[in-house]
């Protein structure tokens, strides 16, 4: 069967020997193994730690979290109760259906709704649908947000985020095409400094120090690369990308990071985090990301 579901997780296993692995807590991607369009075994192109929890008492440490309804510590007023990158990436999902099945690929799809939890943080009118699909050498990602509200309820604002842990050597992996962006720098030491853009001129970016840059209105297509491999990202309907990576700086005051984990990935982030979607009632919205082996 090419759609398996264990207790806390749903496995994708597509004909051709990819597979990919889905948890139900936070619907975050935590395995995506595929083989490279050279014909090779398929390896794991994700990154989690070794360190990471996986038993649903905080977010995991690597995979594809999502991130929603907020970016960061929250900074919109109906998000000020929320924590770090908002809910959905720490409450459990439901299984929906099987979207998809076939020699193509694998689709399922999972759903979030208000429950207890998330209305004392969150008491909004909301529905979410995450959708994951699985190519041979592809991998996407679909989040659909509905404001559920009556005609009258006012519009829903929110971010929204593919927090990519992409498996890779820090040292040697670049980002492109960025060349010529405005972008903020999270790492510098003032507040003032970190809302000053900057324009990023290298034609890589690199990722060889503690680097957390916020690029806006970005191309939607993005290039990481290193010798042995190549992963292309694609994005629809998030016009920003985050690139981050620790480094031993900021990695070795992370918790839940193994020892020299942050020498393992890069993260290349699409999302809209600049600025915030503003969703009418009974309205949906969906970004998308396409993650497609090159190399």
């Amino acid at each position: 069967m090419p759609v398996i579901q264990e207790a806390d997780r749903v496995i994708l296993q597509h004909p051709k020997g990819s597979s990919a692995e889905i948890l139900f807590y936070g619907a975050t991607v935590v395995s995506w193994k595929a083989p490279s369009p050279s014909g090779t075994e398929p390896v794991e192109r994700l990154f989690v730690s070794g360190k990471a929890v996986l038993d649903g008492s905080k977010p995991v440490r690597g995979g594809i979290p999502v991130v929603f309804p907020c970016f960061g510590a929250p900074t919109h007023p109906t998000h000020a109760k929320l924590p770090q990158h908002g809910f959905a990436r720490s409450n459990a999902w439901t299984f929906n259906s099987i979207v998809m099945d076939n020699d193509a690929g694998v689709s399922v799809k999972l759903s979030l709704g208000p429950n207890p939890t998330i209305q004392q943080q969150y008491d909004y009118p909301f529905h979410l649908d995450f959708v994951v699909t699985l190519a041979e050498h592809q991998l996407s990602t679909d989040l659909h947000v509905k404001n559920t509200g009556l005609s009258t309820s006012p519009p829903i604002e929110f971010q929204a985020l593919f927090h990519n842990y992409i498996r890779a050597p820090a040292s040697e992996v670049r980002v492109s095409p960025l060349t010529g962006l405005s972008y903020y720098d999270k790492t510098e030491a003032t507040e003032e400094a970190r809302a000053k853009p900057k324009v990023e001129s290298r034609q890589g970016v690199d990722v060889t120090k503690f680097t957390d840059s916020v690029y806006e209105n970005a191309p939607g297509r993005y290039d990481v690369v290193w010798p042995s491999g190549a992963i292309e990202v694609r994005a629809t309907n998030l016009k920003d990308v985050v690139v981050w990576n620790p480094q031993q700086e900021a990695g070795a005051k992370i918790g839940d990071m193994e020892t020299g984990g942050w020498e393992k990935y890069v993260c290349v982030e699409p999302g809209h985090v600049r600025g915030f979607i503003k969703l009418p009632a009974g309205e949906t919205w969906v970004g998308q990301q396409v993650l497609t082996v090159k190399v």
